[in-house]
C-alpha cells in the first residue's frame, strides 16, 4: 500500500510539473523536458541497479553509512528506483511525446502517423538503450555510483 499510494503522489507531482511546463511550451522546451524524464528514469534505474549489485565490504572501510542503509535495503531501493520512479518517467515521457508529435504537426503540417511513429520509436530507443548501457555501467561501477548517491543523501539530509 505505501508503494501504491508513494507512487500517486509521485507521478501527480511529475505530472502535474510536466504539464504546467509543456503547457505554454514551445518545441524544443517541450524536447528539453522530454529529454529530463528519459535521464532520470535512466539515472534512477542505474541507482536501483547498483544497489542491487553491490557489496557491503567496501563501504564498511568508508564508514559510509548512507550507503549501507541503500544496501542493506536494496530490495526496497531497487523496487523504488525501477518500479516506482523508473515507470513514471516512462508514463510521463510518453504524454510528453504525444505533446512533442502534436507540436510538430502544427509547426510543420506533419502526417499523424508517420510523426508519431518516429517519435514514439526515437523516445523508445532512447529510453532502452539508456537504460541498457546504464544497467551495465551500474555492475561494474556499482560502489562508485553508490557512493555519489550516499554522498548526494548526506547533503540533502544535512540541509534539511
Amino acid at each position: 500500500m505505501k508503494v501504491f499510494f508513494l507512487s500517486i503522489a509521485i507521478s501527480a507531482v511529475l505530472s502535474l510539473l510536466s504539464s504546467e511546463v509543456l503547457e505554454s511550451a514551445g518545441l524544443i522546451l517541450a524536447c528539453g523536458v522530454l529529454a529530463f524524464f528519459i535521464l532520470l528514469g535512466i539515472v534512477f534505474d542505474i541507482v536501483g541497479v547498483a544497489v542491487t549489485a553491490s557489496d557491503e565490504r567496501p563501504f564498511h572501510s568508508m564508514a559510509a553509512r548512507k550507503a549501507l542503509r541503500l544496501i542493506r535495503r536494496a530490495n526496497q531501493v531497487s523496487s523504488f528506483c525501477n518500479d516506482v520512479v523508473g515507470d513514471i518517467c516512462g508514463i510521463v515521457s510518453g504524454t510528453t511525446a504525444a505533446v512533442i508529435v502534436l507540436r510538430l504537426q502544427e509547426t510543420f503540417s506533419l502526417a499523424s502517423v508517420g510523426t508519431s511513429l518516429a517519435v514514439t520509436a526515437l523516445v523508445s530507443g532512447l529510453t532502452i538503450g539508456g537504460k541498457a548501457v546504464g544497467k551495465t555501467f551500474a555492475i561494474e561501477k556499482s560502489t562508485a555510483v553508490l557512493q555519489i548517491v550516499g554522498w548526494v543523501l548526506h547533503v540533502f539530509s544535512r540541509h534539511k
